[in-house]
């Protein structure tokens, strides 16, 4: 199998430091045996990744449907380079968890567009307790893990993102066509 092609543009990306940086960890409590293996896990890998553990702020919420409000009142904080949600539900026999598996993924998805914060999903949605197990560290890696490498990444790339230069910031505007309302009304009042 043949790699596949390099673009010839340039493309920012993020980077694996979590060095200076600081996380939110947002836990649902129900199905602990699974989370708490998936929190253990994400704070192995910030710490792996360099973050500090004075840095990782750690938050319990009763469920996966609380998960979004906090990880939303963390976000407009701005004391987090990113936040971590983890949680796992199981599907039962009614259609409570297709309703909370929707609510859960919206609700972590605005939050981070709108706050503009990143936000990692590491919320297990898994049809039964073994494949949420699998999950959690034992056949298929641990979810809560790469939820923590995301976070990191997207932290380092909303950095590298937030220093390029703008466009608008290469071109000056000359005073005489710029429309500066505050100036107006400041020279109307002092002719008075």
């Amino acid at each position: 199998m043949q790699p596949p092609p390099e673009s010839d543009i340039p493309a920012l990306e993020g980077g694996v430091s979590a060095l200076g940086k600081r996380f939110a960890v947002v836990v649902s409590r129900f199905n602990a045996f699974i989370t708490e293996r998936l929190m253990l896990s994400a704070i192995d890998g910030l710490v792996r990744s360099g973050a500090k553990k004075k840095d990782i702020e750690l938050v319990r919420v009763p469920g996966a449907f609380e998960i979004p409000l906090a990880a939303r009142i963390l976000a407009e904080t701005r004391k987090y380079d990113a936040i971590i949600c983890l949680g796992c539900l199981l599907r039962g026999d009614t259609a409570h968890y297709d309703v909370i598996v929707n609510e859960v993924t919206r609700g972590i998805g605005q939050s981070a567009q709108e706050t503009g914060v990143p936000h990692a999903f590491g919320v297990l949605t898994c049809e039964n307790l073994e494949q949420a197990i699998d999950r959690a560290g034992l056949k298929m890696g641990n979810k809560g893990f790469e939820a923590a490498l995301a976070a990191v990444e997207m932290a380092s790339l909303k950095r590298a993102i937030s220093r390029q230069p703008s466009a608008l910031s290469k071109t000056r505007v000359p005073r005489s066509a710029r429309n500066d309302k505050r100036k107006k009304i400041q020279s109307k009042s002092k002719r008075k």
